[in-house]
């Protein structure tokens, strides 16, 4: 098998100039093609402008109302809340209906090895020596032809220590070590694009290192692409992990994990709404990869970023039921991290897809691009205006201050039932009683 210019992967990573050529594409090749969808620029001149515009109206009615602009604020928040929490109802039941779609063993099994695609693995590692064993045993336990299979382990050229752990294991026929010449932006996409010019495969898929796929999955992704339409461009599958028991966090994991892609996923396919992709096992046509720019090295979670692109260019992305399981993260601290470069990323992907939001409308349909944006932005928003709302339930324990009468008008409340704990409204209304008690007690205290 060979890359599409003809030549063989070794030759091609003799080839200096071409080399050179695979870095600069992998770093511009989207700004080329479609500037506006590149995360390179977090914000464009009318983002920037209304950005600073909204938030000088909100700081001034602040100073000039300060209790009934907060009031305002928690009642818009409240609000998103609401509608967030229905439609993440209405997709969860979709999906609970419906469901991913199921490839049995057999059906994956009974596609004649001639008639199987081409297929490529990509798998970016870094500092990672220690997963290079087990990841060469994961690929080979692939149950699909070696001959019609490439797996490109894509190492950064200056981590060394990885690169030593798999020259350690040997020749292997099936794994190629490419390694990725060091430039900014030092991301994970960024990798898969310079890998994508050592593709031979008209499929191509991601598995981080540690992965552990189930082992008919790309026979069942190319059961899945014959017999979806030709709009189905991508396959995502399930991912669940191997340590649910460890600690708790790990357990909070496993049920997050299995919420989101047994049910949120298939929900959203149903729906035909845009489905931010995990960051591994999913599988793309490679000629409509190319096509709509790969991925987006400056965007921090360029697999969501991909997978609303794909929606935005007209196609579809279909969920799997085949489970690839990888290690859940066992460290608050990095838990803490990986959530946050997380709603960084989404709000990066949702400010990116925003630059052109009526062109967006016309070809999601109102529906999907009001879902895009309730999950997309509202993640990280709702993220945030948890902690003030926290804030606010502390501080009404602490004191119950009879201020939040006033910032918790009766619908608002009310509403605030369905979602959170908020100050008891008995509690604020006999504050403010007791409060107009002492006013009419003491008519002359200031």
């Amino acid at each position: 098998m060979t890359p599409r210019d003809g030549r063989s992967v070794a030759e091609l990573l003799d080839d200096a100039d071409y080399r050179e050529a695979a870095l600069y594409d992998a770093v511009e090749r989207l700004r080329d093609i479609d500037p506006q969808m590149s995360a390179s620029v977090p914000f464009s001149r009318g983002q920037k402008i209304g950005g600073i515009g909204a938030l000088v109206v909100v700081v001034v009615l602040l100073v000039l109302f300060p209790v009934h602009t907060a009031a305002g604020l928690i009642s818009v928040a409240t609000v998103v809340y609401v509608l967030s929490l229905l439609d993440r109802l209405v997709i969860f039941r979709r999906g609970l209906v419906n469901g991913a779609i199921r490839i049995s063993d057999e059906q994956a099994r009974a596609i004649p090895d001639d008639e199987l695609p081409r297929y490529t693995v990509l798998v970016p590692a870094y500092g990672e020596p220690e997963v290079v064993g087990d990841l060469i045993a994961a690929m080979e336990s692939l149950v699909y032809p070696h001959a019609k299979l490439q797996v490109l382990l894509l190492l950064e050229a200056d981590d060394e220590p990885t690169i030593t752990a798999a020259r350690d294991v040997g020749d292997n026929d099936l794994v190629t070590v490419v390694l990725v010449p060091p430039a900014d932006p030092r991301t994970k996409p960024k990798a898969c694009n310079y890998g994508l010019h050592f593709a031979t495969g008209d499929i191509v898929t991601i598995f981080d290192a540690e992965d552990l796929p189930d082992p008919l999955q790309l026979r069942r992704a190319v059961a899945a692409f014959r017999q979806e339409d030709d709009r189905v461009v991508c396959v995502q599958c399930a991912l669940n992990f191997h340590n649910p028991r460890d600690n708790v966090l790990t357990e909070w994991f496993t049920a997050d994990y299995g919420i989101w892609f047994g049910y949120l996923l298939p929900g959203l396919m149903v729906s035909r709404a845009p489905i931010p992709l995990g960051g591994t096992s999913n599988h793309f046509r490679r000629d409509i990869l190319d096509d709509i720019g790969a991925w987006d090295p400056f965007n921090v979670t360029e697999d969501a970023d991909l997978g609303v692109r794909i929606s935005g260019n007209g196609y579809r992305t279909a969920v799997l039921d085949s489970i690839t399981l990888e290690e859940a993260n066992v460290d608050a601290i990095n838990w803490v991290r990986q959530r946050s470069r997380w709603y960084k990323g989404y709000m990066q992907t949702w400010l990116v897809h925003m630059r052109r939001p009526v062109a967006l409308w016309h070809i999601l349909g109102p529906v999907a691009w009001y879902r895009f944006t309730l999950l997309i932005a509202g993640t990280p928003v709702i993220a945030c205006m948890n902690m003030i709302f926290w804030l606010i339930m502390v501080v009404w324990i602490a004191g119950q201050p009879p201020v939040f009468a006033d910032l918790f008008p009766g619908p608002i409340y009310y509403l605030s039932l369905i979602l959170r704990f908020p100050p008891n409204r008995r509690g604020i209304d006999n504050e403010e009683h007791d409060a107009r008690e002492a006013e009419e007690v003491r008519p002359g205290v200031s």
